[in-house]
Formats: C-alpha cells, sequence, structure tokens
C-alpha cells in the first residue's frame, strides 16, 4: 500500500507542478497582483494534495471493486443481470464524477442558455449507463466494436445539422468530462474482468472500447437536447 501511495504522490507531482511552474512564470510575466500570486500557489498546493489522494483511493477501493463485479457477474450465466448491473455501476459513477459536476456547475450558471444542473447530470449519468450496457452486450455476443462506433458517430453527424451551436459544443466536451478520472478506471476495470471470464474473448480486443463507446452516449443525448 506504501508502495503504491508514493507511486501516486510521484505521478501527480509530475503532471502538476510542472503546469504550476509554467502558469507561475505567466503570471509573473504579465504583471498579476501578489495576493492571486499566493492564491494561485495556495490552490495549486491543494490540487496536488486532492490528487493524491483521489487516485490513491481510486487505485486502492474503486479498481478493485471493479475487478470484483466484474469477475462474478459472467458466472451467473444472466446476460439480464450483466446489464443491470453495469448500468447501475456506470450510472453511479459517472454521477461521482468531478469533471461531470464541474461542467454541470457551469452549465447552470450561463444566463438564459444553461441546462438545470440536476438535469444535466441525470441525463448524462443515464446516457453513460445505456452505452455501457450496449457495450456489455457486444462483450457477450462478440459484435465488433467498429460497426457500433460507425453507426453512432454517423448518427452524430445526421443530427449535427439539426442541433442548436451551442449545444453541439457542449454536446462533445460532455462525452469527453464524462469519461474521467473515476469513470475508465472503475468501468475498464468492470470490462476487462468480464472479458477475462468468458474464456473465448481476447482481453485485448473484446475488453477495451467501452470508453469509446461511453462518450459517445453524452454527445448523442446533449445534442438531442439541442434538437428538442
Amino acid at each position: 500500500m506504501l508502495e503504491d501511495f508514493k507511486e501516486t504522490t510521484w505521478e501527480v507531482i509530475q503532471a502538476v507542478v510542472p503546469l504550476t511552474v509554467v502558469a507561475l512564470l505567466i503570471l509573473l510575466f504579465i504583471g498579476t497582483s501578489q495576493e492571486l500570486l499566493i492564491n494561485f500557489l495556495g490552490g495549486s498546493f491543494l490540487v496536488i494534495i486532492g490528487m493524491i489522494l483521489f487516485l490513491f483511493g481510486v487505485k486502492l477501493g474503486m479498481l478493485p471493486m471493479g475487478n470484483a463485479v466484474g469477475s462474478e457477474l459472467p458466472k451467473h450465466n444472466s446476460v439480464i443481470l450483466i446489464l443491470v448491473v453495469a448500468f447501475i455501476l456506470s450510472f453511479i459513477v459517472t454521477l461521482a464524477e468531478p469533471n461531470v459536476r464541474v461542467l454541470s456547475t457551469m452549465m447552470e450558471s450561463l444566463n438564459g442558455d444553461g441546462i438545470p444542473r440536476n438535469v444535466f447530470l441525470l441525463a448524462i449519468s443515464t446516457s453513460v449507463g445505456i452505452f455501457i450496457s450496449i457495450s456489455m452486450l457486444r462483450i457477450v455476443y462478440g459484435v465488433p466494436i467498429k460497426y457500433l462506433l460507425t453507426a453512432s458517430y454517423l448518427f452524430i453527424i445526421a443530427i449535427s445539422f439539426f442541433t442548436k451551436p451551442e449545444y453541439l459544443a457542449i454536446a462533445f466536451d460532455s462525452g469527453g468530462v464524462a469519461t474521467g478520472l473515476l469513470t475508465i478506471p472503475v468501468l475498464m476495470a468492470l470490462g476487462t474482468s468480464i472479458v477475462s471470464v468468458i474464456s473465448e474473448k481476447s482481453e485485448l480486443s473484446e475488453g477495451f472500447g467501452l470508453i469509446g463507446l461511453a462518450a459517445v452516449g453524452p454527445i448523442i443525448t446533449v445534442m438531442l437536447m439541442g434538437v428538442f
């Protein structure tokens, strides 16, 4: 456990410190106030501590949970059970995703054109749950992912002609934030574990692609909001 904590700490430092240094140099170059500099440094420190604890928590609890659930589900020989559990788990994980909550707060703050925060959260979480369930069906029945991705993005291109421009931009951002720090490890652990139990499937070819399909759900959902 201590080694995992050290590894996580070093990864976060490598990611955040260079960004902090560059941003600090820019602030000094443009001649910002001392108060803003102090707030920036304090905020950067809190970001480092928060990310360390968050990522360590994901490694310690969320990844093993995803692996355990994914390994047990196929043993019950029930496709419906796999779909229901996959939907519930992905819905809850997306609802807790920090990136989704940040975007939903920003959306609600827009004057007149924003989407209510709770509506946005429920819509995004439900869409991810649906597409993860579709991904589970793909794994169980061996449907090539290229067909699902092709159909999904052809549909996205088609409805983009009828979606309001402001919703079109938000839609693709939604797909990005819905597949964030929390959702990616949990859902990938779930998918690869299910594939590992289904012996005739390849973890490399069948266990990946979940996140790509999960990102499609929010894009389509927000675009449809823009249409209707």
